[in-house]
């Protein structure tokens, strides 16, 4: 899965993009309001981390025009404006949490787990499909009670697909939502981590809807 964050202080967003890569996440990070709302209209993110006081563009700004515009990611404000007409504000405007800074990256890691759990209309960290479990907080899956050792690539790419089972994702989709804009993907990245999960889980859960993507099902 892929986040945007928002956010204009190098150091707080060096942290923040580091705690994320090592839950798996990637992570296009921009510096601006404009360069956020350019990213949000072109792009397919599972969450955006939003810093308030951004040049160019504020992030309350930024965040009205998305909610105008039915954009229903959610946002996960961080910022050092800890008053509370501040926090109200961010949250009428649809913000979907609010973290003043500074803050615990573990905290942090753990709002971003949960808020993308609720806008997918889960409770729990564990996806389940048939005898296919995948959990997203210790990031151990397993098949028919045994666990599966997947690589991180594989881990997330298979995170994707469960969000929806049966949901058709085209090879364009799943690479824009497992690669961000600073990592090399080569033509058949995709490829090759789709074969190297088909081989471990079996190849019916994987399924190729030719000419269109592919799709997670449980095998009949």
């Amino acid at each position: 899965m892929k986040i945007l964050l928002a956010e204009d202080d190098p150091l707080i967003g060096t942290s923040v993009e580091q705690a994320l890569r090592m839950e798996s996440y990637a992570v296009d990070w921009v510096r601006d309001g404009l360069a956020a709302e350019l990213a949000l209209d072109s792009g397919t993110y599972a969450l955006l981390l939003l810093d308030l006081g951004l040049p160019r563009q504020d992030g309350l700004a930024l965040l009205k025009k998305q909610r105008q515009k039915n954009n229903m990611i959610p946002v996960l404000i961080i910022t050092a404006r800890d008053a509370v007409q501040d926090r109200v504000a961010g949250l009428n405007l649809g913000a979907d949490d609010y973290l003043v800074k500074p803050f615990d990256l573990h905290e942090l890691i753990a709002r971003v787990r949960a808020l993308i759990r609720r806008h997918a209309g889960r409770a729990q960290p564990e996806m389940v499909l048939g005898t296919l479990k995948v959990n997203q907080l210790t990031h151990e899956v397993s098949l028919d009670g045994k666990p599966l050792a997947l690589s991180q690539r594989e881990f997330t790419l298979l995170e994707c697909l469960m969000e929806n089972p049966g949901t058709v994702l085209s090879k364009e989709q799943l690479e824009e939502r497992i690669y961000g804009w600073d990592e090399e993907v080569s033509s058949n990245a995709v490829e090759v981590h789709l074969h190297n999960l088909r081989r471990k889980l079996g190849s019916d859960w994987i399924r190729n809807v030719r000419g269109v993507g592919y799709k997670v099902t449980e095998p009949q």
